[in-house]
């Protein structure tokens, strides 16, 4: 060993440094009750001292918990699906667990199969999956029963927890908001059709025109991407009828504010224009944006707030959590 580094201290040194056997300051790593405290405390001591770290793939062999939860995670390039996994993770870290991430391009059996399989190696007491696509139910239902399991905005899953941000609810109040600014009616650039998130949008906005007896027209579908929403914003300003819009999220809303820009139309001035998300970014549009805020962090909070519990029974628990949603007004939809 180069001069200068020191080793890591090992079990044996704290065993050395105290006096004691290996097996005495393992009951004490282990939290084992038959030990005196005032020996806990001599051998918590030379820990601290020596700068002794456990390995935590042996104490896991002897406690049985690895301390450590899976997270499988689809697209996590985008806004929402980012923002949940870092709220997870911090949730995750505040309850004593670590993270064991595996990112999926494609989320089909075969793939959760693999990413199930990768994380079981690592000896995971639960598993949370962000799967936003519509058929996560089916494909995720092998896991019912197997081992604790939560699934974040993949709908309810028998037998799983489920976590979910009420995107109904919020569709619902930016559509109310735009008609009570006076719009006649509200166009949709909504998401995928393939993602939970956006059907719940949809079902919100479709809901509140109906009930307010207002035309509702055919959505433009999006990506999530600003180019997608920039190719709806130019077919908006082409038709000259447009009153107000609600758009599935900011990204697009961004690209759409772009196309009535170089049309001519103005926001709020000619039409309103309302987002979802509440990116950091939203504040600073030009307009100001108006936008649903998701409250990422307690989806992550009551996501590990469900996995602990089963963990803690010893068994996979079906509970469902809805997180509410926080309408924030700003320039582009006031007038």
């Amino acid at each position: 060993m180069p001069e200068g580094r020191r080793r890591p201290a090992t079990m044996a040194d704290v065993a050395r440094e105290v006096g004691l056997s290996h097996q005495t300051v393992s009951r004490v790593l282990n939290d084992h009750p038959l030990v005196r405290p005032e020996t806990r405390e001599r051998v918590r001591k030379a820990i601290e001292d020596l700068g002794y770290r456990p390995n935590s793939a042996a104490r896991a062999l002897v406690t049985r918990r690895s301390q450590t939860l899976g997270v499988i995670t689809f697209n996590s390039t985008l806004y929402g699906p980012a923002s949940t996994l870092f709220g997870i993770e911090q949730a995750a870290r505040d309850a004593g667990f670590v993270v064991s991430i595996d990112s999926l391009t494609a989320l089909t059996a075969t793939s959760v199969r693999a990413a199930l399989d990768r994380l079981a190696k690592q000896a995971v007491e639960g598993i949370i999956v962000i799967a936003p696509l519509s058929g996560t139910a089916e494909v995720l239902s092998a896991l019912a029963g197997q081992l604790p399991a939560v699934v974040v905005e993949g709908g309810a899953v028998p037998g799983l927890g489920a976590v979910s941000v009420d995107q109904e609810a919020g569709a619902r109040r930016v559509t109310r908001h735009l008609l009570d600014q006076g719009a006649a009616t509200v166009w949709h650039v909504a998401g995928p059709g393939d993602w939970v998130e956006a059907e719940g949008r949809v079902l919100g906005w479709r809901r509140v025109l109906r009930e307010a007896g207002a035309a509702v027209h055919r959505p433009l579908r999006g990506t999530w991407s600003p180019s997608s929403g920039y190719q709806a914003g130019r077919r908006l300003a082409d038709r000259g009828d447009v009153e107000a819009v609600f758009v599935a999220n900011d990204q697009m809303a961004l690209g759409l504010l772009r196309a009535f820009h170089e049309a001519g139309v103005r926001v709020p001035g000619d039409v309103l224009v309302a987002g979802f998300d509440d990116v950091p970014e939203a504040a600073y549009f030009t307009p100001p944006l108006t936008t649903v805020r998701q409250d990422f962090t307690a989806v992550g909070r009551r996501s590990i707030e469900l996995l602990v519990e089963q963990v803690a029974a010893g068994r996979p628990l079906e509970r469902r959590a809805v997180v509410p949603v926080e309408l924030v007004v700003r320039q582009s939809s006031t007038r």
